[in-house]
């Protein structure tokens, strides 16, 4: 006798995590529960793509003991499917904000069903990452979806919890099962079961309270319904600590700028930072001071007032000045970005940043005194080779095609540089040690020559269009990163730059370089970008 001929059916649960996580050990979890309650269980799984690092798809039903009701013949045989069906899934568990999404696209979570446990945190796709722009998904549209796509939504940073304890985010979205009250077992079952295992228990138990604690509190948040109202989610969108450490880190920088800027750039820039009080606009204060740190430390002190003169250029148009400084505040961001491109040397000396170094460890988890390893992978062509060389060597390197392909050849496979090594991270330390010769290299003249023309063009159309001026500085963020990223960057600069001077005293000019801005950052192969000039040109000759 079947389920379907008795009106019986299992609980059903779809887990979605990725590689790491945990994921079959929350499944494994659920099962032992389960079994421990007398209930008839079954665990599967299947894998998916690998967006970020491989995603599965657990799959656990829980068939409940006898019960009144039983036809006689007594207790029905369990027929247990082996993955969810759309639409008859009780409970969905995502590891992180988009695998829910995926659950909601897959229909695995539906509005009058599913319980969905979501984290909310995020683990970037490739797609996301690959973007020249910021290709990060908006993250509010896609929590409204979780919330409407589920019929209770429970969501938190349960990565974090999980952080915090030691452990993986497994025990903290079994802590957010077990405090949500959707399956009939308590919490000391919920405990014995991860004690059982034998391994990492106090950490796991740890997280697996949090977890619970989050999912209790987000019950009892819950308003009571009318008689008349229809059961929404419960879920809500917690703060970003991030965002919210960052936004009073911000906060208390502007009243640093305001108050004390010697604190944000320190006594070495003292001079450097009256002349930012004294000659700039208040508005800009912040980014100004920001970007005598960052050209300070790429560079050297001499370096700063280079890029304190560059501002003053358009600075001195700036025709918001009491107001919020746009063109100044722009002019004093891209400036100092572009001042600071990327060569081996900045590469070598972010590499080896005693900061970057802790952040490694603390992301790696690794406990005091536990020996850790870094390797980078790194692929220097011809041309980043002849960019760090004295002026007359690089130009002599770039123009050898027999040399720059021999180069290449030896280059071709890249290198691995294991920066936690005496030898390795001499190389680097000595790579970035060659930061004072950097301006007799052959691309720091190109790159301020490169400048120099840019603010030229700044400051030409400023005198009749400011919007346009500050869409020109706004290009700069094309130019990004070293080698091929680096060189198909400057094509489209070039583009941009050319139509700019089309543009100039066209009416809507602004608005149409900012859309080129846009489709040049759209994709790596330029066709958005050739599409918009191809219109562009078209317009005006007609």
């Amino acid at each position: 006798m079947t389920t379907w001929q008795t009106g019986l059916r299992p609980i059903t649960i779809a887990i979605l995590a990725m590689g790491g996580e945990g994921g079959g050990v929350l499944a494994d979890w659920i099962v032992a529960l389960g079994e421990r309650g007398g209930y008839t269980a079954q665990n599967t799984s299947v894998a998916g793509v690998a967006q970020r690092t491989g995603t599965t798809v657990y799959y656990v039903e829980l068939f409940p003991p006898s019960a009144d009701g039983v036809p006689p013949g007594g207790q029905p045989e369990a027929v247990l499917g082996v993955f969810p069906t759309p639409g008859e899934v009780d409970i969905v568990i995502a590891s992180e904000l988009m695998e829910a999404g995926r659950a909601i696209q897959r229909g695995f979570s539906t509005p009058d069903r599913t319980l969905l446990i979501s984290s909310t945190n995020r683990v970037y796709a490739m797609s996301e990452k690959e973007s020249l722009a910021d290709g990060r998904v908006d993250e509010a549209p896609l929590f409204e979806a979780l919330q409407q796509g589920s019929r209770e939504h429970i969501a938190a940073d349960f990565m974090e919890m999980a952080t915090r304890s030691r452990s993986v985010i497994s025990a903290s979205l079994f802590g957010a099962l077990a405090g949500s009250g959707a399956l009939p077992f308590s919490r000391d079952d919920f405990e014995a079961t991860i004690g059982a295992k034998g391994k990492g228990i106090d950490a796991s138990l740890a997280a697996f309270g949090l977890g619970f604690e989050a999912a209790t509190l987000l019950l009892e948040e819950r308003s009571e319904p009318s008689q008349d109202a229809v059961p929404v989610s419960i879920g809500r969108r917690p703060p970003d600590p991030e965002k919210e450490a960052a936004r009073a880190e911000e906060d208390r920088v502007s009243a640093l700028a305001l108050s004390d800027p010697l604190q944000l750039v320190g006594p070495s820039l003292a001079s450097q930072a009256e002349r930012v009080v004294a000659e700039f606009p208040e508005p800009a204060r912040v980014m100004l001071l920001r970007g005598c740190v960052r050209t300070a430390v790429f560079q050297d002190t001499s370096y700063c007032d280079r890029y304190l003169d560059r501002v003053a250029r358009i600075a001195g148009l700036e025709p918001d000045p009491d107001g919020e400084a746009r063109l100044t505040n722009e002019a004093a961001r891209h400036v100092a970005l572009w001042m600071c491109y990327q060569d081996t040397i900045q590469v070598a000396m972010q590499k080896i940043r005693r900061d970057r170094l802790d952040r490694v460890r603390t992301e790696a988890k690794a406990q005091p005194g536990q020996l850790l390893q870094v390797h980078e992978y790194l692929h220097p062509r011809s041309e980043e080779i002849a960019d760090t060389l004295p002026t007359a060597l690089g130009r002599r390197l770039a123009g050898s095609k027999r040399v720059s392909g021999w180069l290449d050849r030896i280059t071709s496979h890249g290198m691995v540089v294991n920066t936690t090594s005496a030898w390795g991270y001499s190389m680097l330390s000595v790579m970035a040690r060659f930061r004072p010769w950097r301006p007799r290299s052959f691309r720091f003249g190109r790159e301020q020559q490169a400048i120099d023309g840019w603010l030229d063009l700044v400051v030409e159309t400023a005198a009749t269009d400011s919007d346009l001026a500050g869409e020109i500085l706004e290009c700069q963020r094309v130019l990004k990163g070293y080698g091929e990223t680096h060189a198909h960057g400057s094509e489209s600069f070039a583009s941009l730059m050319s139509a700019a001077r089309t543009l100039a005293g066209k009416d809507n000019a602004a608005g149409v370089l900012a859309d080129l801005r846009t489709a040049a950052m759209a994709d790596e192969d330029g066709t958005a970008l050739r599409s918009g000039m191809a219109a562009l040109n078209g317009a005006v000759t007609d």
